[in-house]
Formats: structure tokens, C-alpha cells, sequence
């Protein structure tokens, strides 16, 4: 029971990211940067208090994996911050969730997992799915958005996110908590040249209001989350962790809906549904036919 009230405490933090990140005057870049120094040394310092070491052995053998990860999360969070700007909170999310789906269609050629009918039927949900939210807008109080150009910035997150879960296949010897506090170090690293020549960290006019809102996101939405989420994968059994995480995009568009009075039209909420769906069912399905519950033709 306790693994399941951290995992779930983790995914409504992470599902209420879009709300913080949109009210802070500074760039999607400097955000992702200031994120990724806090957060990196909140965990840094939850490490010393829960005895987690760090293998320096592991770290140095899987160091090019951790750097191109690592990178890989820097500019990921830089583009879902950007689509945060650009769109709704609710299709940015929604946008962001193709990562799974980005996952299902690179496996096969990267992991050498076989493409199942189960897994190309979802893939083809999640195709219509996106293509029913980019062609219909949705709407917020006082929002000028350019939907389109959201939508994109939340897919190439995504697709940073998916190599991210993929190269994470290939790391070795590391623990799960251990792998994000270096790709969080590193994210903090590549993003510091990158901010500087294209932001040049002036943050003299940033006001209190935004100071604090950085603060939650470092503490709360990254170091926090984190730690509660590896705390909950030490308990649950994966398929609860799959099923629980679904908690994210849909609270998601709930505190948006409440906080921005964002909402969707039916047609959207369809496109959602088979986005969030087909990863959902895909497992649910892939599991069943595993367990010889669910025969195949």
C-alpha cells in the first residue's frame, strides 16, 4: 500500500508541472536548467540520507549512454516546456505521451523485440488519435495558441523521452535512482553552454513569484517525484507501475481543465483516449497473452 501511495503522490506531482512552468517568466531553456541543478542536488543529498551510493566503476562503463541520456533529458524537458507555450496543457501532454508508442515502433529495430499485431493495432490508435487532437484546437480562458506548433514541441519531446527509456535498456550495473541523478547532472551540464550563448542567463528581472514556482519545480516536481517514484519501484510489481503512471496525463488535463479553464472537444477527448489507450491496452493485452489468458489467432 505504501508503494502505491508513492507512486501515485509521484504521478499527480508530475501531472502538475504544466500549471507551474506556465506561469514562470523566464525560457523553456532556462527552466529546464534551473530544474535540472536543483533537482539533480536535491537527489544528491537524498542519496547521503538513504545510504544510496554511487558506482563510479558503473558510471565510468556506461558513461557515454549517461551523457547522450542525460542530453537527451536536458532538451526534452526544453521542447515540453516550449509546447506548453505554444499549446494546451491538456494536448501537450497528450502530446507527450506518444513516447510509449514512439517506444513500441523503434523496439523491433533497436531491441529486436518482435511488432505484434496487439502492438501495431496500437500504434495505429495512437496515429488517429494524434491526428484527431492536431486538427482540432482546444480552447483556454485568455489563450492565444498556435496548436500546431505546440503539438510538434511535444512530440519531439516525446521522441527524446523514448531514447531516453530505450538507451536506459542498455545501461549496466546501475540502479535506477543512481542512472537518474547522473543523467540529471549531466542534463545540468549540457543545458549550462546552451543557456548561456542562446539566454545569457540574465535572471536579474526575475520576480519573487517565479523564484518560488522554480523552486517547486526543482524541489517538488523533480527532486521529490523522483525519489518517490524509485522508492515505489522497489515495492510494486511493473505492471502496477504501468497501470499507475496513467495517473500523470490524466490529472494533467483535470488541473489544467480546473486551474485554465482548458477544455476539450469531444473529438479531442477521443484522440486522448486512443493515445493514452493503446499503450494502456497494449500492456494490459501483451500481459495476458503472456500469462496464455488471451489466445492468439
Amino acid at each position: 500500500m505504501k508503494g502505491k501511495v508513492q507512486l501515485i503522490t509521484a504521478m499527480l506531482i508530475f501531472g502538475s508541472i504544466g500549471i507551474f512552468v506556465k506561469q514562470i517568466n523566464l525560457s523553456s531553456s532556462e527552466v529546464a536548467l534551473l530544474r535540472g541543478a536543483i533537482g539533480s542536488l536535491f537527489l544528491i543529498v537524498a542519496s547521503f540520507f538513504v545510504k544510496q551510493k554511487l558506482s563510479i566503476q558503473a558510471t565510468k562503463e556506461n558513461f557515454w549512454l549517461l551523457f547522450l541520456s542525460g542530453a537527451a533529458i536536458g532538451f526534452n524537458w526544453i521542447f515540453l516546456f516550449e509546447s506548453y507555450q505554444y499549446t494546451t496543457i491538456s494536448n501537450s501532454t497528450i502530446s507527450y505521451y506518444f513516447a510509449p508508442v514512439f517506444v513500441m515502433m523503434l523496439s523491433p529495430i533497436i531491441l529486436k523485440e518482435k511488432l505484434t499485431p496487439v502492438k501495431i493495432v496500437s500504434v495505429v490508435a495512437a496515429m488517429l488519435g494524434l491526428f484527431l487532437i492536431v486538427n482540432n484546437g482546444g480552447t483556454s480562458a485568455g489563450g492565444v495558441y498556435h496548436h500546431g506548433i505546440g503539438i510538434m514541441y511535444g512530440l519531439l519531446a516525446a521522441g527524446l523521452y523514448a531514447s531516453v527509456i530505450l538507451m536506459n535498456k542498455f545501461i549496466k550495473n546501475l540502479s535506477g535512482f543512481e542512472t537518474t541523478v547522473v543523467q540529471l547532472l549531466i542534463a545540468t551540464i549540457v543545458l549550462l553552454p546552451y543557456v548561456y550563448f542562446k539566454d545569457h542567463m540574465d535572471f536579474s528581472g526575475v520576480g519573487t513569484s517565479s523564484i518560488f514556482l522554480i523552486l517547486i519545480i526543482g524541489v517538488v516536481h523533480t527532486g521529490i517525484a523522483y525519489f518517490l517514484y524509485f522508492a515505489a519501484v522497489k515495492e510494486l510489481k511493473g505492471q502496477t507501475l504501468a497501470i499507475l503512471s496513467y495517473i500523470d496525463p490524466i490529472s494533467a488535463v483535470v488541473l489544467a481543465s480546473l486551474f485554465f479553464k482548458e477544455s476539450m472537444s469531444l473529438i479531442q477527448i477521443i484522440g486522448g483516449i486512443l493515445i493514452v489507450g493503446s499503450t494502456f491496452f497494449t500492456e494490459k493485452l501483451e500481459t495476458l497473452l503472456q500469462k496464455g489468458m488471451v489466445k492468439s489467432r
